[in-house]
Formats: structure tokens, C-alpha cells, sequence
């Protein structure tokens, strides 16, 4: 058994181990709250209200992608018309743009939680 085997699986235990922490807390959290006689229904507070989740996911993922595209459109402009070395300009154009589109995915997201 290799070296190379180690990194997935302690990948694998560390989002078990994230995962594991965040659930413990929270029940851990409930319990607390339940002994100390609070009512029950907090729980469910914030549930039904708002945009689904995966209404925002599909806007994030959908201005990501056309960031990502015209960050690489940009960066063929770039090295086409210029001297500039294309393992330069394609990474950080494209990590630009699909910032620029998360940001717009943000903002659109947030618009849509206002409706």
C-alpha cells in the first residue's frame, strides 16, 4: 500500500469527520434547547420561506458557466491580438470572468430572495 492511497482516504475521513461535527453540534444545540423547555417549533422556523435552494444553485452554476465562457473567448481575443503567452492569460482570464459571473449570480440570487 502505497503513499498515493493515504490522500483519499484521509480525504474521505476529513468530510466524514466535518460532516460528523456539524450534525453532533446541532443535536447537541437542540437538546439543550428542548431541556431548557423552549418550544420546539424554532426548529422549523425559516423553512417554506424564500427561493428554493436549488433555484439559487442552477443561477449560480448558469452565471459561473457564461463567466467561464467568456473568459475564455476573452482570453483567445487576448493572445490572438497581442504578444502575450497564452499560459498566462488563459487561467487568469478565465478565473476573472467566472469571479465576475459568481458576483452576478450572487447579486441575481439576492434579488430573487427580495421577490
Amino acid at each position: 500500500m502505497g503513499p498515493e492511497i493515504l490522500i483519499p482516504i484521509s480525504l474521505f475521513l476529513m468530510i466524514f469527520g466535518i460532516v460528523y461535527l456539524i450534525y453532533s453540534t446541532r443535536n447537541r444545540e437542540r437538546l439543550a434547547l428542548i431541556e431548557k423547555g423552549v418550544d420546539a417549533s424554532i426548529f422549523l422556523k425559516g423553512h417554506g420561506k424564500g427561493v428554493p435552494l436549488w433555484k439559487v444553485f442552477i443561477v449560480n452554476l448558469a452565471f459561473l458557466l457564461i463567466g467561464s465562457g467568456i473568459g475564455i473567448f476573452v482570453a483567445l481575443l487576448i493572445t490572438t491580438y497581442t504578444s502575450l503567452a497564452d499560459s498566462a492569460v488563459y487561467p487568469s482570464v478565465i478565473f476573472i470572468m467566472a469571479g465576475v459571473g459568481l458576483l452576478a449570480g450572487f447579486n441575481k440570487a439576492k434579488d430573487l430572495d427580495k421577490e
